[in-house]
């Protein structure tokens, strides 16, 4: 089976439409595209902030990027009733006794709609509403007939109270905070001498045919690893700040990315489409900073433990390497037999054999006079200076006799002693250094190739981000920023892993 092709110039037609659309709008750019897009990939967009913000006008210059693609607006309030919405029953089924909107002109006729105060919808309208979003059909009294919605544009000032509006909530599946103009944009407010939009060339804008084979195509677009990982993050980050997302939601994602990637004339999605995550899974509007900016974290990441994974690996192999160098073991002889320091600090192979005097508070012990008792050791206590005197004096001796005596080295308490093992550097095998010197080859060959990464993602800034039809402008800057500081980052730890060689190399080595 053939597989679809691109079309190489959807890409040109989609930006003219959207430049023709965001025309002498201030401060516009991400609504006007997230608009465009949703329409593509049959999606809905909310937009979120108080009146007077250009919301209506959004909804309004979207279908001018289609062909025969009829509008309907309305505001809806708590007293909202169907007929405002679906259409007035028709008199002539009544009477036939059959229960019949007539639609024309109203929500199920429309390719758009623009719904205002959205979560104003009442009980009598949400279940219409929610299927005509979802299924693009409408229950007409006992048919179910297909419309021919192409997207909604809710807007509200609020967002949405109570869980039977949550169903409702979650059928918008791109959603885009709308504030007033910033006090940068303010001036160019103020001189602003006309709100109507470029409308396009009639040949620019798309077909519902178009439309159709587009989507289908979409279906076909790869979805690579990296992006599945960066989705995968994602919802764990989410679960981390109790952000619930739908399975069905996720699957809308997907294929929104696909969509974005195709619009662009790729069969596969990037990672830089990936920008349009933070307008999909936000409950709250202050959520999406947040989101964005973990975005920006993950930029140049395979996978959701990188880069924390090379500097805890880097870190794990330098500190064993530090941990050998210091490791100490006893010295051996040509023989292997182990060595030991005598009291004169020479190594000999004798763990005992030696005396030293026994003391007691730092003074040395004697031994007791002969004649005392047969242990002169005293049962191993010795005997002290002042002992012997005491000795000495209680046995009519006279002072040069006790001094005498402790002047007599042989009178000394000597003790035998164990010697201690004399220590040197761990020395390893061959066998051993090969294994350490592998994994330092191992993890430099994986940073290599997440470094081959970062060096394509920022060679990508320029070309995919700054020519990408849905991403705002000034992306590039702050998104090249976070590559080339990851970049730096991963110099460092080559570095580190090119002295962690040296020093696997420098260990001693055994002879064996």
């Amino acid at each position: 089976m053939l597989q679809p092709q691109p079309d190489a110039t959807l890409k040109t037609r989609l930006a003219q439409l959207r430049d023709c659309l965001s025309t002498d709008l201030i401060e516009r750019e991400t609504p006007i595209r997230l608009a465009l897009l949703a329409a593509l990939a049959g999606e809905h967009l909310l937009l979120v902030g108080p009146p007077g913000t250009a919301k209506s006008e959004l909804a309004r210059r979207l279908r001018l990027a289609f062909r025969d693609a009829p509008l309907f607006e309305r505001l809806l309030t708590r007293f909202t009733v169907p007929e405002e919405l679906f259409g007035p029953l028709s008199i002539k089924a009544l009477e036939e006794d059959r229960y019949h909107r007539q639609t024309e002109g109203y929500l199920p006729s429309a390719a758009f709609a623009f719904l205002d105060e959205i979560f104003k919808a009442n009980s009598a309208i949400l279940n219409s509403l929610l299927t005509l979003l979802n299924e693009r059909e409408f229950d007409n009294g006992t048919q179910r007939v297909p419309t021919p919605l192409i997207c909604v544009i809710g807007a509200s000032n609020e967002l949405p109270e109570g869980e039977e509006l949550g169903a409702l909530y979650d059928r918008f599946l791109l959603r885009c905070r709308v504030p007033p103009v910033s006090a940068e944009g303010f001036d160019a407010l103020l001189n602003l001498r006309s709100t109507r939009p470029m409308e396009p060339d009639v040949a620019l804008r798309l077909t519902r045919a178009e439309l159709e084979q587009f989507r289908e195509a979409a279906r076909a677009v790869v979805l690579p690893p990296d992006v599945s990982a960066l989705i995968k993050a994602l919802r764990a980050f989410l679960e981390t700040q109790k952000i619930a997302v739908s399975d069905r939601r996720w699957r809308k994602i997907v294929y929104l990315l696909q969509v974005s990637a195709l619009s662009h004339g790729r069969m596969e999605v990037s990672v830089w489409d990936g920008w349009l995550l933070q307008h999909c899974v936000w409950e709250k509007p202050e959520q999406c900073a947040a989101i964005f900016d973990w975005y920006q974290s993950r930029l140049g990441t395979a996978s959701a433990s990188e880069p924390e994974r090379f500097t805890r690996l880097v870190a794990a192999l330098e500190n064993q390497l530090e941990f050998e160098k210091k490791t100490r073991s006893q010295a051996r002889d040509e023989k292997g037999h182990p060595l030991y320091v005598d009291h004169k600090g020479k190594p000999t192979a004798e763990a005992q054999g030696w005396k030293r005097k026994a003391n007691s508070a730092q003074e040395p012990l004697f031994l007791a006079p002969p004649g005392r008792n047969a242990d002169r050791t005293v049962g191993g206590e010795g005997m002290t200076r002042q002992e012997i005197r005491a000795y000495f004096s209680n046995n009519y001796h006279l002072d040069a006799d006790w001094q005498k005596y402790v002047a007599n080295e042989n009178n000394f308490y000597f003790e035998s002693t164990t010697l201690p093992p004399l220590m040197e550097p761990t020395r390893y095998s061959q066998l051993h250094i090969d294994g350490r010197v592998r994994q330092v080859y191992e993890l430099s060959a994986e940073l290599a190739a997440y470094s081959r990464g970062l060096d394509e993602q920022i060679q990508s800034v320029t070309s995919v981000v700054e020519s990408h039809l849905w991403i705002a402008p000034g992306f590039s800057r702050p998104a090249r920023a976070n590559l080339e500081l990851r970049r730096e980052h991963v110099k460092r730890l080559e570095g580190r892993l090119t002295a962690l060689h040296a020093g696997f190399l420098g260990l001693p080595r055994s002879e064996v």
